[in-house]
């Protein structure tokens, strides 16, 4: 079992949180997004955060969904994954000016500088973290993971992926581990975090 990727970490009175990046002073109503690997439950995190919020929760592969018509596989099937990028990208743009909404993001949303700016920018931004292994187990069943289909080690390429991506979620604001733990305690972690920063 490979160890877990770690990003920079201060001291935090949040038990499996830890702020990563200074950041600017945001409106209270100001989005939540919330980004990480594929399988860190941050639609699940998403919906009880928005719940608790009293906001509403904006999944943005549905959005992409809404607006192709189609399913994110189908998506990578006939336009690959550069045409669902750039479909992401105008979506993030969009919802990035609402308020009182958390927005779950795909797990490579976050990867794309412009995408992160713009993140960064609009609202506070948090990283779900999860090991190769969990990502995996989690993920096993179920669709809708075009990036792991059809490996013969997923677990290897679930680590390449994760390795790639780790400078880009070590920019968020804040990370929250979610190995081992319920997606409401997770949710409860961000939800005070929210309620402690200006």
């Amino acid at each position: 079992m490979s160890a877990p990727l770690t990003l920079p970490r201060r001291p935090s009175s949040i038990r499996g949180a830890s702020p990563t990046h200074d950041m600017q002073t945001f409106s209270p109503d100001a989005p939540i997004f919330l980004v990480g690997f594929m399988a860190t439950g941050k639609t699940t995190v998403g919906r009880i955060l928005a719940a608790r919020l009293g906001w509403r929760l904006v999944d943005l592969d549905e959005v992409i969904i809404e607006e192709a018509g189609q399913s994110v596989p189908r998506i990578f099937e006939s336009e690959g994954e550069a045409g669902f990028r750039a479909r992401e990208a105008r979506a993030l743009g969009a919802v990035s000016a609402r308020r009182r909404i958390v927005v779950a993001t795909g797990g490579g949303a976050a990867c794309r500088e412009d995408n992160l700016r713009t993140m960064l920018d609009a609202g506070r931004v948090v990283a779900l973290a999860i090991t190769p292994e969990e990502a995996v187990r989690r993920a096993r069943g179920g669709a809708g993971r075009p990036l792991l289909e059809g490996q013969i080690d997923p677990v290897a390429r679930a680590a390449e992926l994760l390795a790639a991506r780790a400078p880009f979620y070590a920019r968020a604001h804040l990370q929250v581990d979610t190995v081992g733990r319920l997606p409401q305690d997770v949710a409860r972690d961000v939800l005070a975090w929210v309620e402690k920063t200006p």
